[in-house]
């Protein structure tokens, strides 16, 4: 059997598909209501394929509990945020997870880390805890770390597909966590060590932020002197060897935007690509701003109650707004361009989380003059022909109308 500890965009994701695929699993979460919610038949966020992957899974007897279980693998699936001054991963939920483990597991047990970590932090952080603890890692409990490479809206789908690293202090323990994976994954697995597996996962996230910043940095440079980015862009990546993603109003979730800061906060004065990069990304939303303003400027709009906002997912069809680029322009808006008076919409979110949020796009653009594209969600790309009347800004780049105003 496996304890599946933290089931939230990860961890639950992880223990539906190794149930589904034949493994005793029980998912563990210390949230009451999220545990509640899942026995009662029911998942708890928004994914493509996550219902059904449920339903297989409650047939073979997937089970839900907020009680840690005593078996012989863990895999632990919590959140690590990180400190926004300091820079550095705060690692006290996955000790925390840990800890617990160690206080239920009989000797011998394995626990697999899938929370995305920096480099250094099972051996900084949580080594030193299970050493304090009475164990020894090798002997009482074997450490393995199993970074996720999976993104919301195709999750089911990348879990069986994407490649995954296993990094472990013994061979034999991470083949035998290997060929756990392999009960559903298709991809290749690599076994290697653990700092090679977590330095893996947060290079491959930075690599995409720096590649991102690059497009951004050339949208700003394209629109110094009245060019057309995505044009640019779309010719140079004709290049066999070039392949530049896409601009946009700032880079959310909780990988691409979180991790680099994992390296920039532990290897200071060595990240100046890096650091660079996230401060371009980070700035995005204040660009966001300052075109809205110049836009309604050159338009004659003078209300910025009549400025609507689309989107406050992080990206396009999922309901996860973590590091959302909308949030964060909100929160910058100052009283030239206030927050507290735009309005704003998102199909995917039905709770009110801003002022101002509309639950209808027809009732959304009734109130607006002005409509800022901030996500690509597959409702506006179907139904631009109800914009043909406003004014677009479109940061997505998915808008074809004539007129439209971009990055």
């Amino acid at each position: 059997m496996i304890n599946v500890i933290g089931l939230g965009y990860i961890g639950l994701p992880t223990a539906l598909m190794l149930a589904s695929h034949g493994v005793e699993v029980i998912g563990t979460d210390y949230d009451k209501e999220l545990v509640d919610t899942l026995n009662a038949g029911k998942t708890t966020f928004k994914e493509n394929g996550l219902d059904k992957l449920f339903q297989d899974a409650l047939k073979v007897g997937i089970r839900f509990s907020y009680d840690y279980q005593t078996t012989d693998t863990y895999i632990v699936s919590v959140p690590t945020p990180y400190d926004k001054s300091s820079k550095r991963i705060d690692p006290r939920y996955v000790n925390a997870a840990v800890m617990s483990v160690l206080k239920t597991c009989p000797k011998g047990a394995t626990v697999v880390i899938e929370s995305t970590v920096s480099p250094g932090t099972i051996d900084k952080y949580i080594r030193p805890e299970i050493k304090a603890a009475g164990f020894t890692t090798g002997k009482d409990i074997n450490l393995v770390h199993a970074p996720e490479r999976i993104i919301p809206g195709n999750m089911v789908y990348e879990l069986v597909h994407n490649n995954r690293t296993i990094g472990a202090d013994d061979r034999a323990v991470g083949e035998r966590i290997k060929s756990i994976y392999a009960s559903f994954c298709q991809g290749e697995i690599v076994v290697t060590d653990i700092k090679t597996a977590e330095m893996t996962k947060v290079v491959e996230n930075t690599y995409r932020d720096i590649n991102i910043a690059f497009a951004n940095e050339l949208a700003k440079i394209c629109r110094s002197d009245n060019m057309d980015v995505n044009e640019i862009i779309r010719i140079a990546n004709m290049h066999p060897r070039v392949n530049i993603l896409s601009p946009g109003p700032g880079v959310g979730g909780h990988c691409i935007s979180v991790d680099p800061w994992f390296l920039v906060g532990d290897y200071p004065g060595l990240t100046n690509i890096i650091l660079a990069a996230r401060k371009i990304n980070d700035g995005m939303p204040r660009f966001v701003i300052h075109r809205i303003s110049q836009i309604m400027k050159e338009m004659g709009l003078t209300d910025v109650r009549r400025v609507g906002l689309y989107g406050l997912t992080y990206k396009e069809n999922v309901d996860d707004v973590r590091e959302s680029p909308t949030l964060q322009m909100l929160e910058r808006m100052d009283d030239a361009l206030s927050g507290r008076l735009v309005q704003v919409y998102d199909p995917y979110i039905e709770k009110d989380m801003v002022p101002n949020q509309h639950h209808k796009l027809d009732e959304f653009l009734a109130s607006v003059d002005m409509v800022v594209i901030m996500v690509g969600h597959n409702e506006i790309k179907e139904n631009m022909d109800k914009l043909k009347s406003k004014i677009v800004l479109d940061t997505r780049n998915i808008c074809n109308l004539p007129g439209v105003h971009r990055l």
